[in-house]
């Protein structure tokens, strides 16, 4: 596979409580923390997937649950989905760990795209 590739790097669940999320994760799951930010965010080990925990302030998705995908060109990416026929839910911004985007594929799907800080 190649590095240009996009890859998932998360999956976001939007919560009201981070801290209780990243509780409830990992007693019912045994899910490990990789990284917290506050009450902000939370990234928890479910293996292969990233289970992002995105409090209040980092609900980019207006509480939908979305695959985040890490591409190389943001912009690019966002230019390709409006292409072929997806919309920009929110555009691109940057974030405190990333610069990201929300967009929808035709079927109404949302999903984040996001390139590191450069």
């Amino acid at each position: 596979m190649s590095d240009d590739l996009p890859k998932i790097g998360n999956v976001l669940y939007p919560v009201g409580d981070v801290a209780a999320a990243r509780q409830f994760y990992g007693e019912c799951l045994g899910l490990g923390v990789k990284f917290t930010d506050g009450d902000r965010f939370s990234a928890l080990d479910g293996g292969s997937t990233t289970l992002a925990l995105a409090g209040p302030v980092e609900d980019v998705t207006g509480g939908v649950v979305a695959a985040s995908f890490k591409v190389a060109d943001l912009n690019a990416t966002v230019k390709a989905v409006i292409a072929r026929g997806g919309e920009v839910v929110r555009p691109a911004e940057r974030g405190p760990h990333e610069v990201r985007a929300v967009v929808r594929d035709p079927w109404r799907n949302t999903f984040v795209l996001y390139s590191s800080l450069r």
